[in-house]
């Protein structure tokens, strides 16, 4: 296009994600500006969008005079100091009343900070949570914006334009939130997806091991459960990777691939964040687990030759439990995304932020890692009422959770007798026995506080606190 047209977005970072996410906006009518500091970055997206309403800037002063105003700037770059470094060298080229909006998978209290330290100079700031990968990025993502509300009606018919719709035709892109909510939300998003992924790849393991199913057969199980209540994009790519084979030896390409997970750190954040605002999310912090013990593969390699247990014995019940898997693997996922929405309750009432959780759900549906059919079912339940404290009590989930949670018993009691590690799903049955308990033994646990540090205690039969000399 001409270079002297002004043009609707700065997109800062043409990687993978920021030049899918480019060919998205022109696609849908916006002129969009790229730059990198890597040349050769630059010289791709310009070869690559030869022809279409786009351009490439040598630097960010080139960038910002090139753009309408207010100017609109997504930076997609890595989180942390890369994110500062630009702000600091955009900052002075900018005037009141132009947005920039952070794409990346940032710290949401990085993003609070961010929108602090530009208070006064009139640049507004928005911490968007972008997912559905590559793919997602260039036919439509989940996008969850958060930050400077003055920002909102200048960017919402950009993002809600290029973001996926769901099946009511509705955008998976809205509003959460001031402050860092929008990158609060997305780092739990990513938290309920570690925790997911895991689920999927333990059903997976017990196929295996205690019916010693192939991976092409596994493939067709979930292939299966993908048109039911299961249905979900994580199932889908399941079926689809058991079924893919090596075209180097003929095997399951997945035997290939040795088994240590990586990580990028959200579901290490949202563990963490569970912690420091006192809420039970075990499953999500589990699955983080399960990637770092992956990662000893040595020490693992060499444990497995010193320490005993049983040997997984296949059996040929698969008529039966496979069902039962199936039914194992739900209820876990119900309690996964019990957690994530708990956290974010808690995190609204720490912050104030106004957090709509059936906004959420509905955002969540499309475009998105952990888009699945039961987040219609989420939605129609914090419709219902917003201010129920668990999903878990939820009519349709209660009576889910009591059809299922049977089957999670005994796949966990039978994962345990045989060997099979399977973290998430037992997390996420203690995480469910314990909040459905009326009592729990944490009356002993106080009791022995109070017993080595005068910590005191709560009676049941009268109001106070109490201390005990308890070895006088």
């Amino acid at each position: 296009m001409s270079t002297t047209q002004a043009m609707s977005l700065g997109l800062i970072g043409l990687g993978v994600m920021g030049e899918n996410l480019a060919l998205n906006f022109e696609r849908h009518g916006f002129s969009v500006c790229g730059f990198d500091l890597d040349a050769g970055k630059r010289q791709q997206f310009a070869q690559r969008t030869r022809g279409l309403q786009a351009g490439v800037a040598d630097n960010l002063a080139a960038l910002v005079t090139r753009l309408q105003t207010p100017r609109r700037i997504l930076l997609m770059v890595p989180a942390g100091t890369a994110v500062d470094a630009v702000l600091t060298d955009l900052r002075p080229l900018l005037s009141p009343g132009d947005v920039l909006i952070d794409g990346g998978n940032t710290l949401y209290s990085d993003t609070a900070r961010r929108i602090q330290a530009l208070e006064g100079s009139g640049i507004l700031y928005v911490g968007s949570g972008v997912s559905g990968g590559e793919e997602g990025a260039l036919r439509g993502p989940a996008l969850m914006p958060g930050g400077s509300p003055e920002a909102w009606p200048l960017v919402a018919p950009m993002l809600q334009a290029i973001a996926a719709k769901a099946d009511d035709g509705q955008p998976c892109c809205d509003w959460m939130g001031p402050g860092g909510a929008g990158h609060f939300v997305k780092m739990v998003h990513n938290g309920i997806e570690y925790a997911d992924m895991q689920m999927i790849c333990e059903a997976w393991w017990l196929m295996k091991h205690l019916l010693g199913m192939t991976p092409a057969q596994c493939s067709a199980v979930f292939r299966e459960w993908n048109k039911g209540e299961l249905e979900s994009y994580l199932i889908g790519i399941t079926a689809d990777i058991l079924a893919t084979q090596d075209p180097e030896t003929g095997d399951a390409l997945v035997n290939r691939i040795l088994d240590t997970a990586e990580q990028k750190g959200t579901g290490k954040w949202t563990s963490q964040v569970a912690l420091d605002l006192g809420v039970t999310a075990p499953t999500i912090a589990d699955a983080v687990f399960a990637r770092t013990v992956s990662a000893i593969k040595a020490e693992r390699v060499a444990a497995s030759a010193v320490l005993t247990g049983p040997t997984p014995q296949a059996s040929q019940d698969a008529a039966s439990m496979l069902p039962k898997i199936r039914h194992a693997l739900l209820a876990a996922k119900v309690c996964a995304y019990a957690q994530g929405f708990d956290l974010m309750r808690a995190a609204d009432r720490e912050y104030g932020w106004g957090l709509s959780f059936a906004r959420i759900a509905s955002v969540w549906r499309a475009g998105c890692i952990i888009r699945a059919r039961l987040l219609g079912d989420m939605r129609r339940a914090f419709d219902t009422n917003a201010d129920i404290p668990n999903l878990l009590v939820d009519p349709h989930f209660a009576g889910l959770m009591a059809g299922a949670q049977q089957d999670l018993r005994e796949v966990v009691a039978r994962a345990a007798l045989q060997g099979v590690a399977v973290p998430a799903f037992m997390s996420a049955l203690s995480y469910y026995d314990a909040y459905r308990s009326e009592r729990l033994p944490a009356n002993l646990l106080q009791a022995q506080r109070d017993y080595f540090g005068a910590h005191t205690y709560q009676r049941t039969d009268r109001p106070g606190k109490f201390h005990t000399r308890w070895n006088s």
